[in-house]
């Protein structure tokens, strides 16, 4: 990295403006450390609705590191590869635009990238920050870390500091992953067979904003396991290994566990509304969010099993 660290940080955005300024407001006040030449941010645009250009081109002198491109809706793969190319830094970092990160976020990737640079004695590894989640949109950055904000995914796009050209070298995301899911941890894959090490950076904190949870939202949450069900079998179809197994929830024990714990799709939507609108009634929407995971779940791995055998029909019909 030689002497100092130029970043430029990729975030896509879809429809997000609102939690948007505050990520791109926290990026402005950053505190640098001497070896600091300068940094960027690279904002995607994948055909937003909600007038998130608009609001950037009448706040641009806010946001003096921003530079933004646009494309026609295609996904966060295809917006993340397109940050990348425009990208100036030698140093990627991807965050999402809901995402908050805390003053010294930067110089946290910073030293953990000079510090593992001195460790291994190259560049052959990415630093993965810490990553919360919360409903709080006022205040982001006063939730605390919780057991249910840990990941032990090898490289997710939430809050990742890498090289760029490991990254070119990878061969950037697949933007075959147009539905929810997959698409970062698919180039993890992939990053790992280069050789690249995990060296975790828990000071570099994004607090992850999500709505709080509501029987609304459950409609499209079912959709996004469905989803995720679909791009994981792209994702074994690519990999096809009992680890990549294991991530997607495509073998017998998830089916059996789910199916188990939700009796068969017993506990569902229907049935489970009125005790998560209790839970919700009393203020505990995350705990009410962890509870319908039980059906989520299974929604996830009959997604998978349905699109695996699709695949399987195909494959013998051709």
């Amino acid at each position: 990295m030689g002497e100092s660290v130029f970043f430029s940080v990729v975030i896509p955005t879809y429809n997000r403006q609102p939690i948007l300024e505050k990520c791109l407001k926290a990026l402005e006040v950053q505190k640098l450390s001497d070896a600091f030449t300068d940094y960027e941010v690279v904002l995607v645009d994948d055909g937003s609705t909600d007038g998130t250009l608009s609001w950037l081109e009448a706040n641009q002198s806010e946001f003096p590191h921003v530079r933004v491109f646009q494309q026609n809706h295609a996904g966060p793969a295809a917006a993340r590869n397109l940050g990348v190319e425009k990208a100036k830094g030698d140093i990627i970092i991807f965050i999402d635009s809901d995402l908050v990160v805390l003053e010294n976020f930067l110089q946290a990737h910073e030293a953990a990238l000079i510090e593992g640079r001195e460790k291994l004695g190259s560049d052959r590894f990415f630093t993965y920050g810490a990553v919360i989640n919360t409903c709080n949109f006022d205040n982001p950055t006063a939730e605390p870390y919780k057991i249910t904000d840990f990941s032990a995914a090898f490289f997710a796009t939430g809050n990742v500091a890498i090289p760029k050209h490991w990254l070119e070298k990878s061969g950037l995301f697949d933007t075959r992953f147009q539905l929810y899911g997959w698409e970062d941890l698919e180039l993890g894959v992939r990053l790992k067979e280069l050789g690249l090490k995990l060296i975790k950076c828990p000071e570099a904190v994004g607090y992850h904003w999500h709505p709080p949870f509501n029987l609304e939202q459950i409609k499209s949450l079912i959709d996004k396991e469905i989803q995720r069900g679909r791009m994981g079998v792209l994702f074994y179809q690519k990999h096809p290994t009992w680890e990549v197994r294991m991530m997607i929830q495509m073998t017998w024990l998830h089916r059996l566990l789910w199916g188990i714990l939700s009796l068969n799709g017993t506990l569902n939507e229907h049935t489970m509304a009125p005790f998560l609108r209790w839970l919700i009634n009393l203020g505990k929407p995350q705990l009410a969010l962890e509870i319908a995971r039980v059906f989520l779940n299974w929604y996830n791995v009959k997604g998978v099993y349905a699109a695996y055998g699709e695949l399987q029909h195909k494959n013998v019909g051709s």
